[in-house]
C-alpha cells in the first residue's frame, strides 16, 4: 500500500506522468508497484497491488476503500535489464471495473485495454484509446510510458484482502462500503481525492 501510494504521488506530480484529464474520467485506478519477471519461467510475470474505485453505484462518489489485487502472465512489455516495473491501469468504465472485481479478468479478452496517453495534460485522442475499458502504463528506470497489457490476468487477491481487513471479504463487498479504508491507505486515497475529486466522464 505504501509503495502504491508513492507510485501514484510520483506519477501524478510529474509533467510526463499520468494525464490528469484522463484520470478525471476514470472509475478506478489499479497500481501494481515493482512487478518482476520470473527468471525461471520464460516470459512469466507476477505482481501484487491495489485498486481504488470511486464510490457509488455509478462510480461518481469519493474514492473508496482499497481492494488488493494480483496480476499474472501476459505481455507486460520489455523490461530493461530485468528491472522491476511499476504498472498503472486506469479503469475507464463501469463494466471494466465490475469485470475485474468479479475475478481473474483476462485483459484484452473479457475487457478491452490500450496503451494510455502520456503526459500531465494529454488527452485520449485515438479511437482505440477513447473506446478502451482500461488504459495502461508502465514505469521502469524512471521512464513512464503507455504500454499494452493485453493477455494479462487481473483480479482481487482474496488472501491479501483478508489480511488487510481482518476477515474474509469480497471485492464487491469492499466496493459497496462494507468496510472502512485502513489507515495504511490514507495517503493514497487522500492524494487521489486531491488530484481528481470528481468523475468528469460523460453521464457521471
Amino acid at each position: 500500500m505504501t509503495r502504491a501510494a508513492q507510485v501514484f504521488k510520483d506519477l501524478s506530480n510529474a509533467e510526463s506522468g499520468l494525464p490528469i484529464n484522463v484520470l478525471n474520467k476514470a472509475d478506478c485506478v489499479v497500481i501494481l508497484p515493482s512487478v518482476k519477471k520470473a527468471g525461471f519461467i520464460v516470459g512469466a510475470q507476477y505482481g501484487k497491488g491495489v485498486m481504488v474505485c470511486r464510490s457509488g453505484a455509478n462510480f461518481n462518489g469519493h474514492w473508496g476503500a482499497p481492494i488488493m489485487m494480483q496480476s499474472s502472465g501476459g505481455s507486460f512489455g520489455l523490461q530493461a535489464g530485468g528491472q522491476a516495473t511499476d504498472f498503472v491501469i486506469l479503469v475507464m468504465n463501469d463494466d471494466g471495473a465490475r469485470s475485474v472485481m468479479k475475478g481473474r479478468a483476462k485483459l484484452g479478452a473479457e475487457t478491452s485495454i490500450a496503451a494510455g496517453p502520456v503526459g500531465r495534460n494529454a488527452e485520449a485522442s485515438t479511437t482505440a484509446t477513447m473506446q478502451a475499458q482500461m488504459l495502461s502504463y508502465s514505469r521502469a528506470q524512471g521512464v513512464f510510458a503507455g504500454v499494452s497489457l493485453s493477455g494479462t490476468s487481473l483480479g482481487p487477491d482474496d488472501g491479501d484482502n483478508e489480511k488487510l481487513y481482518g476477515k474474509k471479504i469480497s471485492a464487491q463487498e469492499i466496493f459497496a462500503g462494507s468496510v472502512h479504508a485502513p489507515p495504511s491507505a490514507a495517503s493514497l486515497i487522500s492524494d487521489l481525492q486531491r488530484t481528481s475529486p470528481k468523475n468528469l466522464a460523460k453521464g457521471k
